[in-house]
């Protein structure tokens, strides 16, 4: 079987040349911290065509699903706000879940570490495979994170509804403008 690597990138290459507006999912994240999880774009590119937002791949880090957003040609500046809401609020949760991931991994893998040698154990066991740390014991490291970060939970799931209650609000303001503009009528063009 001959390797696929030569034609996916062929594949993105020409997705890439004939979409029109690109195909980054969302805006490059800002000035990043030097312990946050690093930025990337997906190699993901919906239709050139679409007319519809697209959902792409998980994400290394967050293990969210980016969005592609459509912008429409005609977009009035009620949907501009909505959708521009909707891509900040994507992008402080990627990165929300990307650095709390890493955080994660992070302090497991050094609970695990301290734990192994505390027992006198090497990292890796007889067969070369990594050597793990048993449920009960693994349990006692998910209450500490979770304790320790009660009050960053906390906050995020403050910010998160705030969010999206402002979304479901703009969403509302959007159908009515929508609703409105099909029930009003329609002004003739005169000529001069």
């Amino acid at each position: 079987m001959a390797p696929r690597r030569p034609a996916k990138r062929l594949v993105t290459a020409l997705c890439r040349a004939f979409s029109g507006r690109g195909c980054q999912l969302a805006p490059k994240r800002g000035a990043e911290r030097r312990d946050a999880a690093p930025s990337r774009v997906s190699r993901f590119c919906p239709p050139r065509k679409s007319r519809h937002d697209w959902i792409g791949p998980p994400d290394k880090y967050s293990n969210l699903r980016p969005i592609h957003f459509y912008i429409p040609e005609n977009e009035s500046p009620l949907e501009q706000k909505l959708r521009e809401l909707r891509q900040e609020t994507q992008e402080w949760n990627q990165q929300f879940w990307a650095d709390q991931n890493l955080t994660f991994h992070k302090e497991k893998e050094e609970f695990v570490h301290s734990r192994l040698k505390a027992k006198g154990l090497d990292l890796r066991t007889a067969s070369g495979q990594k050597a793990t740390l048993n449920a009960e014991e693994m349990a006692e490291f998910y209450k500490e994170f979770l304790s320790k970060n009660f009050q960053k939970h906390m906050y995020y799931n403050r910010d998160w509804y705030k969010r999206n209650f402002a979304i479901t609000f703009f969403m509302g303001k959007v159908a009515l403008e929508r609703i409105w503009n099909k029930l009003r009528p329609k002004q003739k063009k005169t000529s001069s």
